[in-house]
């Protein structure tokens, strides 16, 4: 490596799109900043030891109460455009999860409340994750 040569620190995370058997979007309105009282996917840190399926499942479950088996969830990509993120640099891999349509939710862990969207009747959302739904959606057809 020369001395001009630099590292950059790049942050692992996970961001879910969870719809229902009839479509419903599950988002998370953000109790934190950046984007604090926003909307977004559940999602966070992929923690020491863990595979970002693993962390899909459990951010999921502390964020929304909702919970997934790992197996069954759908990789729908990766998403690591410099500047997603005001905090830094941020690669994501997003998952789709679908659940049954009575499936209750609670605001947990870093979520002032959560919801769901009627996917014509979207939010605008924090970082780039209206990107990821629409990747999703594609995905289901929709």
């Amino acid at each position: 490596m020369s001395e001009t040569e630099t590292f950059e620190t790049i942050r692992y995370t996970v961001d879910l799109v969870v719809v229902t058997s009839e479509g419903h979007l599950l988002l998370i309105q953000r109790d934190w900043d950046p984007f604090e009282g926003d909307w977004a996917l559940p999602g966070g840190h992929v923690d020491v030891g863990e595979t970002s399926r693993w962390a899909a499942v459990r951010e999921l479950d502390e964020e929304t109460g909702v919970r997934v088996v790992a197996e069954e969830l759908r990789l729908i990509g990766v998403w690591d455009q410099p500047g997603r993120d005001p905090r830094g640099r941020y690669v994501t891999v997003a998952y789709l999860a679908v659940v049954p349509a009575d499936t209750a939710i609670v605001a947990g862990t870093d979520a002032r409340t959560v919801r769901w969207w009627r996917p014509d009747e979207l939010p605008s959302m924090a970082f780039d994750h209206a990107d990821i739904v629409a990747a999703s959606l594609a995905l289901l057809g929709k």
